[in-house]
């Protein structure tokens, strides 16, 4: 872990913003040289706190309308059985994030569909047919706000 100042959590807020930035860019928002910048900028990097950079998909503007948090008890436990149920939903388009947690579900899925009618033929032709699956619960999505959160 490193030690983070102030100029840090500003390039990390901005970039967490929009990953384009260069930094020049950053560094004239910011009170810095273009190089002091950079320093920075690659200090983050290599020390893995900036770990690439992603493109933000409106699903819905590209008709995707509903996302739907799936919790998933297993029906049978064990390493193989893990890695068939894993292997098996990263191979489903539809499922957008895989999350093994502890609790009273083994597995939380993200997947998106164009609608409701598309979610429950996801549902019931590829989630409930993956491997031991036993107990499935269901959130829709009605609305999300998106935090940076904590920067050290």
């Amino acid at each position: 872990m490193i030690a983070l100042d102030d100029h840090d959590r500003a390039i990390l807020r901005a970039l967490a913003e929009d990953g384009t930035l260069n930094a020049g860019v950053l560094g004239r928002r910011l009170g810095l040289s273009q190089p002091a910048c950079w320093r920075r900028i690659k200090r983050l990097q290599d020390s893995n706190v900036l770990a690439g950079t992603r493109l933000d998909v409106d699903r819905a503007a590209l008709g995707f309308g509903v996302t739907v948090f799936l919790g998933i008890k297993l029906a049978t436990k064990g390493r193989v059985s893990l890695e068939d149920f894993e292997r098996a939903a990263a191979a489903i388009p539809e499922v957008q994030v895989i999350q093994h947690v502890l609790g009273q579900f083994d597995y939380r899925l993200q997947v998106t569909a164009r609608d409701i009618s598309d979610f429950e033929r996801v549902l019931r032709r590829r989630i409930m047919t993956l491997p031991a699956v036993g107990r499935v619960e269901a959130n829709v999505m009605l609305s999300e706000e998106r935090r940076l959160g904590p920067l050290g």
